[in-house]
């Protein structure tokens, strides 16, 4: 088990644009593993490369349904309804906000033995898969917030 550094807000590696991933790698794959052990360790249902300071186009996502998602160069490519809701973020600790994200998604990724999957999310799943994704844009859910940042308990 190894955990790395969570990248904080105001850390310039947060607003990059991320580089696809043309292979995996071991040294991909073990950071892929760290970023599980990351997220589990702080408690998170999401983690994307960058908030570890890798600017690849990797994200781990478990919502706690017994089945960790692994997307490598994810895209979403159909959305369907509304959601509105508190959500947080690792890299803004002690912070939630209320964004709007789509009920449902379908992201077409690859998992991590680089093999092309779908996966279609509705509710918590299409709220992280989007949350994620915008990391990979540089983008931070505070920049969808719609009535400011509040502080958690």
């Amino acid at each position: 088990m190894a955990t790395r550094k969570i990248r904080i807000d105001g850390d310039s590696i947060l607003r990059k644009i991320c580089k696809p991933v043309t292979e995996m790698t071991p040294r991909l794959s073990q950071l892929i593993d760290d970023m599980f052990d990351t997220m589990y360790e702080a408690n998170g249902v999401g983690l994307a490369a960058p908030q570890v300071g890798i600017v690849k186009r990797i994200v781990v996502i478990d919502i706690g349904d017994k089945n960790p998602l692994t997307l490598i160069n994810p895209e979403i490519i159909e959305t369907s309804g509304e959601q509105t809701g508190d959500e947080g973020c690792l890299s803004l600790p002690g912070k939630v906000g209320q964004v709007t994200r789509p009920m449902r998604v379908v992201c077409k990724a690859l998992d991590r033995d680089m093999n092309e999957i779908t996966v279609t999310g509705e509710g918590l799943l299409a709220r992280a898969i989007c949350h994620e994704a915008d990391h990979l844009e540089g983008i931070l859910y505070k920049d969808k917030v719609e009535d400011g940042l509040y502080e958690t308990e």
